[in-house]
């Protein structure tokens, strides 16, 4: 339980965060920095390979530094989604070795990017799947401000108020965490299969 702890110290202002569903983030694998939001069977926010499309129409926008990109992806989410450091950089390697952006070195050691006559054409040329990828994107976000979305976000600070409240004043209670724990686990198990 010392991970829960440790992510929810502070309790829930961080869950609320700005646009009030930073809890789904912390629900389903942590703010950032953690590598690949809402994975496993969560549910993938991108299907495989779609990274790469996004991050090269960003730079098609504007040149952009590897933060910029996580920022400009988590604001094309509403705040609900930032993709880790350690997807996103790996993503400009790869660009960059394909030959699809450039990086230009600054003042510092960071890194500005952008992209490549080779870059715009390889997008030109999966046009649709970009398309595609970026509509899934914008009805994911409004998704996500239907009524039933926000009664499961409202369900799921429900959860995480009880959770921390019992837990934060039993935490040496080996029997009650168990029993905590066992609650959510079932819980969780109940979920998946919904989603079956």
């Amino acid at each position: 339980m010392h991970g829960f702890w440790g992510d929810c110290r502070g309790g829930e202002a961080r869950w609320r965060g700005r646009s009030g569903f930073d809890f789904f983030s912390e629900f389903w694998g942590g703010p950032r920095g953690r590598g690949g939001h809402w994975r496993g069977r969560a549910g993938r926010v991108f299907e495989q390979g779609d990274l790469k499309y996004v991050v090269l129409q960003l730079l098609d926008e504007k040149p952009r530094h590897g933060y910029d990109v996580i920022k400009a992806i988590e604001e094309r989410f509403g705040g609900a989604y930032a993709p880790s450091p350690g997807t996103v950089y790996p993503t400009l390697q790869m660009l960059e070795d394909l030959g699809y952006a450039r990086a230009t070195p600054e003042e510092g050691g960071k890194k500005i990017y952008e992209i490549t006559p080779e870059g715009r054409e390889h997008l030109a040329s999966h046009r649709t799947t970009v398309d595609d990828i970026f509509e899934r994107m914008a009805r994911f976000v409004e998704g996500l401000f239907d009524a039933p979305a926000t009664e499961v976000h409202q369900a799921f600070k429900e959860v995480g108020r009880a959770t921390f409240s019992v837990g934060a004043r039993h935490v040496r209670d080996t029997e009650r965490m168990a029993r905590i724990r066992e609650v959510l686990l079932r819980a969780a198990r109940e979920i998946d299969e919904i989603g079956k």
